[in-house]
């Protein structure tokens, strides 16, 4: 049974569109990305996982359970990261996390106390006199205090400066190792790229791809660096080839077709150096946004 499951899952704000027809499955222990520019509906699908907000139309589902009869029984088992983190002012950041911690059953402490020693967060300061980066430290910990089951994180490295975002990546990957489900959601491509297992591209509102990055990869095009002796002109202009440009000796394009085809083509050169490359996730995501254009 998967952890998410979304049917048709649709917002609007009054005319405005929030998010329409999301249709996904995020499976038991993975990490599961889902990738868009600010403003895709990324947001809106957590916030409506999370039922902050009601579905205008569809449904969603996790541990099997309906998100708006169950919400209060489902959140118990959940741990979520808004992108904006926004607190009592004037509280002391341990006497926050204990206030977060009352909310589950068991004693998490010991928990607590780790967690903001690996986060380097001092507990004694007014949550008024930190910065930014240490109020995200705050959502870490009070996301992760009481163990959950799936982890919502919105944006959730924005603000942390690039070693406690390496903290942090390690903290996501022992969570996962230890069982559980992790869904990422984030403008940053090399990010998911590192952490993810599978990615959902969003784009105003709508879903356009669901897919493992290594068959995102395999599928999609191949990056390709030709240097030879003499490349004739026009020698490239085949079906398949896009982006072709003169590059340090040689040319460089972007193929999707039958890779013996290419190959054959390149080898009939005299060549001094080829290398074919995978593409980087931010490369398929422009693929297809420009696609979806």
């Amino acid at each position: 049974m998967p952890v998410i499951e979304t049917r048709q899952l649709t917002k609007y704000y009054g005319k405005a569109r929030g998010v329409i027809d999301v249709d996904m499955q995020v499976e038991e222990g993975e990490i599961f990305g889902f990738i868009g520019p600010n403003g895709a509906g990324k947001s809106t699908t957590i916030r409506l996982l999370l039922n902050l907000i009601f579905p205008t139309r569809g449904s969603a589902r996790i541990f099997g359970k309906d998100v708006v009869r169950d919400g209060p029984e489902i959140r118990r088992h959940i741990g979520y990261l808004p992108s904006e983190v926004f607190y009592y002012e004037r509280m002391k950041v341990i006497d926050l996390l204990k206030y977060a911690a009352s909310f589950y059953p068991g004693d998490h402490s010991q928990r607590l106390h780790e967690l903001a020693d690996i986060m380097g967060l001092d507990l004694n300061r007014r949550i008024e006199d930190l910065s930014y980066g240490n109020r995200k430290k705050v959502g870490i910990v009070q996301g992760l205090l009481h163990r959950p089951r799936l982890l919502l994180l919105d944006e959730p490295t924005l603000g942390l400066d690039p070693l406690m975002q390496r903290t942090f990546f390690q903290l996501i990957r022992e969570e996962n190792a230890r069982g559980a489900t992790i869904f990422f959601s984030s403008h940053i491509l090399g990010e998911v790229q590192r952490l993810c297992n599978r990615v959902a591209i969003i784009k105003e509102g709508r879903l356009i791809e669901v897919s493992d990055i290594r068959t995102l990869q395999q599928n999609n095009y191949k990056r390709i660096y030709v240097a030879a002796r003499a490349i004739p002109d026009g020698y490239f202009d085949l079906p398949g080839v896009t982006n072709l440009e003169p590059v340090d000796g040689g040319v460089r394009f972007f193929f999707k077709g039958d890779i013996d085809a290419i190959v054959a083509r390149i080898s009939a050169l005299d060549l001094s150096d080829v290398t074919i490359e995978e593409p980087t996730l931010e490369e398929i995501f422009m693929h297809y946004y420009e696609q979806a254009a």
